[in-house]
């Protein structure tokens, strides 16, 4: 998948344990990835060729349904997230620290640096003295914090097993210490769940799990707007609905992969409607889901509504200069082709050439140059 990735692990969970906090799902962290290409920072990536149709996050043929944080909630500047970071280590522990509370907190940064320096094995063994330690001191948020940071780690570098049982740690220290089913934090799990079980083709837990997050959260939101500004602020509430929207995205992602293409189609329908409501037409994840559900519609063999979404899709990657409109042409060309603008097509192409390049995205590059020796064989363009 390609939206833009959340630069922060854990954040926001350990939090969510102790008090309420805007921004819950900013936790959620890049998965293993499917299409090939990203623009993220972190995260393991697969090597996989692109496909025909869908040069968005969801290649044919392949389990695109683990997680990224994409850009449903806003990003802070650098300077504010180092601090965000910061602070989230320090709420591990009680104040004043005792001189283990300080050592674990230390420990905790040294892992987020060697994450930032993408040596996850010397990130995993710091966690690991970091966590023996918190059990030994029966510190609970230390714990939290740690199980969390180490099912994350474990998910970006695509240990699906391992990540499971980590993220189930973590639910249920949150759970014993009264946390409730219907929390963000236990809904941004459950999602991460359900696209591990999707992964290893555990369907049935697949299914169930997304079922899970979102009528949980459907209801959750009919509750919450009954409710006033002063009972619960505005941003808390919208807070909820994205966290919805990127539950329907990643569903969708899922439907698509298992063939289920009208349902997945609703579900992108979902969550673009979701992001063009808070956070605008020209916001990046709009754009994203715009490809998407063009890629589902082609799919279908609707190819002129397909058309439609995904030629929006480009204006708005063109004019807030998105980091894959080369992958938005890309899609936007092999929807042409199978509406049998072959000329237009090669255009399309030749201009996401020219973007996959600067980009230096190879896999694309490799695919397009695939696309436009076939039109020129089979067409004569």
């Amino acid at each position: 998948m390609w939206g833009p990735l959340s630069r922060s692990l854990g954040r926001g969970l350990l939090a969510a344990a102790g008090r309420r906090r805007r921004g819950y799902a900013r936790l959620l962290l890049a998965g293993p990835r499917g299409g090939g290409g990203g623009g993220g920072r972190r995260g393991t990536e697969v090597t996989t060729k692109p496909p025909r149709v869908g040069q968005g996050r969801s290649g044919r043929g392949l389990c695109v349904v683990a997680l990224a944080a994409l850009s449903w909630f806003f990003k802070s500047a650098p300077a504010e997230e180092e601090e965000e970071e910061e602070d989230d280590v320090n709420e591990v522990v009680e104040s004043p620290p005792s001189e283990t509370e300080l050592k674990i907190i230390q420990m905790l940064k040294r892992a987020k640096l060697s994450i930032m320096k993408k040596d996850p094995e010397e990130a995993e063994r710091i966690l690991h003295e970091a966590l023996h330690l918190a059990h030994k001191a029966n510190i609970k948020k230390a714990i939290i914090y740690t199980y969390d940071m180490m099912a994350n780690l474990a998910f970006m570098r695509n240990q699906l097993e391992k990540a499971e049982k980590l993220f189930k740690a973590t639910m249920s220290y949150l759970l014993a210490g009264g946390m409730k089913q219907e929390d963000n934090a236990i809904i941004e799990i459950s999602l991460k769940l359900a696209s591990i079980y999707a992964t290893l083709k555990k369907q049935e837990f697949a299914f169930a799990g997304y079922e899970f997050c979102i009528s949980t959260l459907e209801r959750k939101i009919t509750k919450e707007k009954a409710l006033s500004e002063e009972a619960m602020p505005a941003e808390e509430k919208d807070n909820t609905r994205l966290l919805l929207g990127m539950c329907y995205d990643s569903y969708a992602r899922y439907l698509l992969d298992v063939n289920r293409l009208s349902d997945a189609q609703k579900m992108y329908e979902k969550a673009l409607q979701i992001s063009r409501e808070i956070r605008g037409e020209r916001h990046p994840q709009t754009v994203v889901l715009m490809n998407d559900l063009a890629t589902t519609l082609d799919a279908q063999g609707h190819f002129d509504e397909a058309y439609t979404y995904v030629k929006k899709a480009s204006e708005l990657a063109r004019q807030i200069e998105h980091p894959e409109l080369h992958r938005v042409l890309s899609n936007m060309a092999g929807i042409l082709m199978h509406k049998a603008s072959y000329v237009e097509a090669k255009y399309v192409y030749e201009e996401a050439l020219k973007e996959a390049e600067l980009k230096g995205d190879e896999a694309s590059i490799e695919h397009i140059k695939e696309e436009l020796t076939e039109l020129a064989s089979s067409r004569g363009l």
